[in-house]
């Protein structure tokens, strides 16, 4: 992985756009929360597993991190929503492990089996002003949820070195409202997935308790704090909720549950990417109804419940998928 110091800014990189996090650090405040979310480490409830132990002093619990973070890539990304990707692609950074225990996640090396390297804050700093400096629309942190106090740690450095970036948190969804208040004011982007409708298949599947019910919460916070969607005259966006739901075979996420809750109590102009590249990784094999990838008309279908329930913003891209 790329290290080093202070880098140029590249022209185009966040054209018009102050993230919601400048004002923070030229009050003050950002300190503030630093300290707020390293606190939630030493008896570790950053996430609502509240693991309890002591990750200041390099005990690990259900994320398997201690101290520092650890990330498996990062660099400019071409094959997210439209919005985010640009002209010159969302500047990706790949956290390695999981709060959740998906046996179908597609990045299962990193999320499940650790592939990755620890880095200091000021490494992860580098790797954001490197991202800026390429031409990158945001800074996108990709299952960031574990590792926010070392995130903010981070983003405090590279500030120092004139990282103006939005910020995305790309998350499974599972996040802890707590956690999330701590956010407000720094988080410009933020990428829910929105998984099950069902708790019983949340447990079944990805080993969660309390999915759909903690899930929601943290939704409702993201969009308390950053509305719906904006995206400015080129076609990039600059703050707001997106939300990302995979449809699984069988009918096991839960789909009308979900778009059901998103357009009443979230907002009909919510962005909503109603995935389609479903296929068998990790464990999935070894499960008979998760052993094949998505049908057209199981797709068709999750759309056709999206437009039922009144949603009008869905994403148009739309990934080839198996017909049988």
């Amino acid at each position: 992985m790329g290290k080093g110091g202070p880098l140029s800014i590249h022209p185009l990189s966040g054209k018009g756009c102050v993230a919601a996090y400048t004002e923070l650090f030229h009050k003050g405040k950002l300190k503030e929360r630093i300290e707020a979310a390293k606190s939630l480490l030493q008896s570790c409830h950053l996430c609502p597993h509240h693991c309890s132990v002591n990750r200041l002093e390099g005990e690990v619990g259900r994320c398997r991190t201690a101290s520092e973070a650890i990330v498996s890539s990062y660099g400019p990304h071409f094959g997210e929503e439209a919005p985010l990707v640009g002209r010159c692609g969302s500047g990706t950074i790949f956290f390695t492990n999981c709060n959740l225990r998906c046996l179908f996640c597609q990045n299962y090396s990193i999320s499940q089996l650790g592939e990755g390297e620890e880095v200091s804050k000021k490494e992860l700093a580098c790797m954001m002003l490197s991202l800026q400096a390429q031409g990158c629309h945001n800074i996108n942190l990709v299952s960031p949820t574990h590792v926010v106090p070392q995130i903010l740690e981070a983003l405090g450095v590279a500030m120092e070195s004139g990282l103006h970036l939005p910020l995305v948190y790309n998350s499974g969804g599972y996040d802890s409202v707590e956690t999330l208040k701590i956010l407000d004011g720094i988080v410009d982007i933020y990428m829910p997935d929105m998984k099950y409708g069902d708790k019983r298949v949340a447990k079944e599947l990805s080993g969660i308790e309390n999915y759909p019910q903690v899930n929601r919460a943290a939704v409702k916070e993201m969009h308390r704090q950053v509305g719906d969607l904006k995206i400015d005259g080129d076609g990039i966006a600059q703050r707001g909720l997106l939300v990302r739901h995979l449809v699984l075979p069988n009918g096991l996420a839960g789909t009308k549950e979900v778009v059901n809750f998103i357009s009443k109590q979230i907002s009909l102009n919510t962005y909503s990417n109603i995935m389609a590249q479903y296929n068998p990784c990790y464990k999935a094999y070894e499960i008979p109804s998760l052993a094949r990838p998505i049908s057209t008309a199981e797709f068709q279908e999750a759309v056709e419940l999206a437009h039922q329930a009144g949603l009008n913003r869905l994403d148009r891209a739309r990934p080839i998928i198996v017909r049988f």
